[in-house]
């Protein structure tokens, strides 16, 4: 009998044992691939731009063929679409768990300045702020402006609270909160890992003259 038979014959008689892992292990480390796939992505988006990467490039820091890629992701829009749109799920989150905490407007205020402006200095957050929704389809960049104008609501609510509790000085709250995420979005431009001050310093640095503009002088903590 041939080695390949007796093999055949062992395996029937033993039960047959399947090579394969379960489906949720497997469905879990296409999971994990899929976010190496978009977090280097991303990286190299921030590092280029868009255009300039291409699915190459992202394959082969991954070292792997460009065709493993399709395995996880349709197109270079998808990824880009992706990238973005976890960027902002981060910034919901923070934003979200930091309303949830409690404190005055003032105290959840700045808590999530500092949400948002940490988020910038992260890869998918970076991304959003440096590459953004343009290079998508009106359908794409329709679902992620949105997304963002919760983000801008959730300021406008916070600032609107703070005027009211004497916090802050009164001011316009749509124009306030367009001027604070603009300065906050500006960090994701120009920062850099491993330069003279943390991500953290940096973000504490741009947030104050932003807050010494804003509180009022009858404010404890002003």
């Amino acid at each position: 009998m041939t080695t390949k038979a007796t093999a055949l014959k062992a395996s029937s008689t033993a039960g047959t044992v399947s090579p394969w892992s379960p489906l949720s292990v497997r469905e879990q480390q296409r999971q994990t691939k899929r976010n190496a796939v978009l977090q280097v992505a991303a990286q190299m988006f921030n590092e280029r731009g868009f255009h300039a990467t291409s699915l190459d490039d992202v394959a082969a820091r991954l070292n792997v063929s460009k065709p493993t890629l399709y395995y996880y992701v349709k197109n270079k829009e998808e990824i880009l679409f992706e990238c973005v749109r976890a960027g902002l799920l981060m910034m919901q989150t923070g934003i979200a768990e930091t309303s949830r905490s409690g404190g005055t407007a003032i105290e959840q205020l700045q808590a999530c300045m500092r949400t948002y402006g940490r988020i910038v200095t992260m890869d998918f957050g970076m991304c959003l702020i440096r590459i953004g929704e343009d290079p998508l389809p009106p359908e794409r960049r329709k679902q992620l402006r949105r997304e963002k104008a919760a983000i801008d609501l959730e300021f406008r609510r916070l600032i609107t609270a703070g005027v009211a509790e004497g916090s802050l000085v009164p001011c316009n709250p749509k124009i306030t909160a367009f001027a604070i995420a603009g300065a906050l979005s500006w960090i994701g431009r120009w920062y850099q890992p491993g330069g003279e001050y943390s991500a953290e310093e940096v973000v504490e640095r741009v947030m104050e003259p932003l807050l010494r503009s804003l509180l009022s002088p009858a404010n404890p903590s002003s």
